[in-house]
């Protein structure tokens, strides 16, 4: 049996991850969900996801720095990066792209975007 792929959300916006819930569910991957950025590096090393869906705007730790901790890790080389952001402006875009984000979701975002976008990742890494 094929194993299913592990998606962490760490989204602080409870109606958001609300929905990204209710995605992730509805497409069959195991997932799980951090509200604030301090806990989402640990997590991350903990459980390794194959995809982590990550919001720029998180209360003590940015997504940039959780991104760019990801990529300074090299036991989470393989984990690829989704970052979300309420400002599509190309400036985040270049900065999260240059920190080593796989790709790049401005919310807000319609569901088969992202679910296209996840997607993508996930067979880009197989």
């Amino acid at each position: 049996m094929e194993r299913r792929p592990r998606i962490l959300v760490v989204e602080d916006e409870d109606n958001i991850a609300v929905a990204l819930d209710y995605l992730m569910t509805r497409e069959g991957y195991d997932h799980d969900r951090v509200a604030s950025g301090a806990d989402a590096l640990p997590r991350i090393r903990s459980t390794h996801p194959d995809l982590v869906l990550l919001d720029v705007m998180l209360p003590e730790v940015s997504g940039y720095e959780i991104c760019e901790g990801i990529r300074m890790d090299p036991t989470l080389a393989d984990v690829k990066v989704l970052m979300m952001t309420a400002r599509g402006s190309a400036i985040e875009r270049r900065k999260g792209l240059a920190l080593g984000a796989d790709g790049f979701i401005s919310k807000p975002f319609e569901l088969k975007d992202l679910r296209e976008e996840v997607r993508r990742l996930l067979s880009a890494g197989a």
